[in-house]
Formats: C-alpha cells, sequence, structure tokens
C-alpha cells in the first residue's frame, strides 16, 4: 500500500488549505470490495455500504479539518469504525493502515506514533485472534502497519526537518539582509559625516580667507571640490564594501584633515602588515574618531599610536580636547559595534576639563607590527 505520501501535506497545524489530492488515496480502499464481491449477498452488501460511506466520511472530515483535536477525533473513529467492520471483512485493516499512515503528520511525539502504531498492531492481532480469522489476514495487517506507519514516520521527520532549515535559511537571509543594511548604513555615515565635515571646514576657512587671500581661497575651494569628487567614490566604495586605499592612506587623509583644523597630529608605531578586513575597520574607525576630533574636541594635537600587545593590534587615538564625553553617540556606537564584529574591544576614555581630552582605545586579534616605530609629520 506504499507510504500514503499525501501525508506529506498533513502537518500539524491549526489550520490548513483543503488538499484535494489527497483523494487520490482513497484508491487503497478498493481491496475493501474484494470480500463483498466474493460474498455476493445483499445484507452484506448493505453492510458494506453504510460502512463505506461512513469511512469516505470520516477521511474527507480527515481532508479538511482545520484543528489538530478534530483530526484526533476523526482517527479515533476511524479506528472504531475498523475495529466494528474488520471481522466482517477481513480487508478493512486497511482502516487502521489509514490511522497509522496519518499520525505521524499530525503530531510530532514519537512516543504517540509509536503508541498509536502498537494500538492499531493490537486491535488486528486481538480482533484476529479472537474472531479466529485467517492469519495471513491479520499477519499482513500487521506487516502492513510497521511498514507504512514506519515509513510515514521517518517521511513526517524529513518534511518536518526541511521546513526547519528552510526557514532557518530564511531566517539567516533576513539577519544576513540586516547586518548588510547597518553595515551600508555605518559605512555611509563614516564616509559622509568625515568628508561632510571637512567640506564645511574648508568652506569656511576659504570665506575667511576670500578677502585677504584669495589664491589660498581659491586652493582651499579646488580642494573642496577634489574632496566632493573623492566622496562619491567612497560612498560607491562603502556600498560595494570595499576599502582600496588602506590605512596609511587613511592616516594621510587625517593629516590633511586635522591640519586644516588646526590641528597637530603624531603618529607613532605604524602597522606594517594586517588583514583586508582589519584594515578596513581600523581606517573606518580612524576616520570616524578623527572626524569627531574636528567637530567636537576643540583639540590642538591629536596622537595615534599603533602597538602591539600579546599578539593583538591596539590602535590608541588621543586628543587633548575638552573631553567630557557623557554618551556614545551614533558614530562611537558604529565604531564599537565594527571593532566588537571582529572579536575586540573598544573602549572610551575622558574626563571633562582643558588639556585632559579623550582616548580610544581599539583593540582587535590580528595584525604584525615593527619592531622599530616612525613618526609621521603633517605635510
Amino acid at each position: 500500500m506504499g507510504t500514503f505520501g499525501f501525508m506529506k501535506s498533513k502537518q500539524a497545524k491549526n489550520c490548513r488549505t483543503p488538499d484535494w489530492t489527497d483523494f487520490i488515496w482513497v484508491v487503497y480502499s478498493v481491496f475493501y470490495f474484494i470480500e463483498p464481491i466474493a460474498r455476493n449477498k445483499r445484507g452484506y452488501w448493505i453492510q458494506f455500504a453504510v460502512v463505506y460511506a461512513i469511512f469516505l466520511a470520516i477521511y474527507t472530515g480527515m481532508v479538511f479539518a482545520r484543528s489538530r483535536r478534530t483530526l484526533y477525533l476523526l482517527l479515533g473513529g476511524l479506528t472504531a469504525l475498523g475495529i466494528y467492520y474488520f471481522p466482517y471483512n477481513q480487508a478493512a485493516y486497511g482502516m487502521f493502515l489509514f490511522v497509522a499512515a496519518w499520525t505521524p503528520f499530525i503530531t510530532e511525539s514519537l512516543p504517540i506514533c509509536l503508541g498509536t502504531f502498537a494500538a492499531m498492531i493490537a486491535c488486528i492481532v486481538g480482533e484476529g485472534y479472537y474472531y479466529h480469522l485467517n492469519p495471513w489476514s491479520w499477519v499482513l495487517g500487521i506487516f502492513l502497519t510497521i511498514v507504512v506507519g514506519g515509513g510515514n514516520l521517518f517521511l513526517s521527520q524529513r518534511v518536518r526537518a526541511n521546513s526547519k532549515l528552510r526557514l532557518a535559511h530564511e531566517e539567516i537571509e533576513q539577519l544576513a539582509k540586516l547586518a548588510e543594511r547597518e553595515r551600508i548604513a555605518r559605512d555611509l555615515h563614516d564616509v559622509l559625516g568625515h568628508t561632510l565635515s571637512v567640506i564645511v571646514l574648508k568652506s569656511e576657512l576659504a570665506g575667511r580667507l576670500f578677502s585677504r587671500n584669495p589664491e589660498r581661497a581659491a586652493a582651499e575651494i579646488a580642494d573642496v571640490e577634489q574632496i566632493a569628487r573623492q566622496a562619491l567614490t567612497e560612498v560607491r566604495e562603502a556600498i560595494r564594501g570595499y576599502r582600496a586605499e588602506g590605512l596609511t592612506a587613511e592616516i594621510r587623509r587625517a593629516h590633511s584633515v586635522l591640519d586644516a583644523a588646526g590641528v597637530t597630529l603624531v603618529c607613532e608605531e605604524v602597522p606594517l602588515a594586517l588583514g583586508p578586513t582589519e584594515e578596513s575597520v581600523l581606517s573606518l574607525v580612524l576616520r570616524e574618531a578623527v572626524t569627531n576630533i574636528v567637530r567636537h574636541a576643540q583639540a590642538s594635537r591629536c596622537v595615534l599610536r599603533f602597538q602591539e600587545q600579546d599578539g593583538q593590534t591596539v590602535l590608541v587615538v588621543e586628543d587633548d580636547g575638552r573631553g567630557g564625553i557623557r554618551e556614545d553617540g551614533n558614530g562611537v556606537r558604529g565604531m564599537r559595534a565594527r571593532i566588537e564584529a571582529l572579536g575586540g574591544r573598544f573602549a572610551v576614555n575622558t574626563s571633562p576639563g582643558a588639556s585632559h581630552g579623550t582616548r580610544l582605545t581599539i583593540q582587535i586579534p590580528t595584525g604584525q607590527l615593527p619592531a622599530a616605530s616612525a613618526q609621521l609629520h603633517p605635510a
């Protein structure tokens, strides 16, 4: 009788759309007609017609059932009908097979499934023994109950596992999309926040110099144009997730920006080699740190220090500005998220008052540093 493939749609749900293809499996009930045809008695045919009509009604109810409780009740009714009719028609053990076939797709409980199989086998054995039925009929019924029930139990577990795997994949896909949106948002914040701050700074400088030093003002405006063009490229890189220039170029950019803002930058112990991911993250963190110094710190000096501690890369960004950071803004939260995503640590040490400033300590578990230190000065 196969393993009743219609069961793939019979998941344990409180509500389902009826599947008309489920009725194709009623074809297995053709075996119920063998004994009435062999006996060919009017009374027996009437009894068979009533029983078969009840069977079709129960089966239809199972197909259209909208709750697990209803399915359980209908399976109980089908079991009772099989118990009644099996002594009269030895092919009616097929009703017990339908019960065994449906149960694994109604419940995920292995004990309930195995208990149902055992109960169906007990019905077949008990009635076969009590009514002295042909042993071949109830032995065949036991065998098919085990095969059909066990096959559908395996099939139901596989269907549920595939369903859970599909849901897990969908969830992972959604999380990946969310992470990518957050990454792009952080990148755009870092790139545009930094670039627009530089444009504002240089525009204000050009405005002040316009009447006193037109040539210097024109040079600053030219820088604004160049920076704006570069910003367009950086936005495209941010969307693609690439950072081609690297940390060295970011340090040079920091020199230029801080110099325009009147801040002296000193860089110590520049790392020689970093992985592309680590270098990209440190570049973005450095960019955001420099942007915050220009915007908020009111500093005159900034020091960058790269260190190696227990095989980890440490970047310290320290300024002598006004300090006093009380809570993380979007930029600080973005930096922290990037570093923690690499398994690193991000710390902010700040105190109010002049010349105390703010110190950012970034630690990531990778990177190689040179033994000797080098010092870079603004160009």
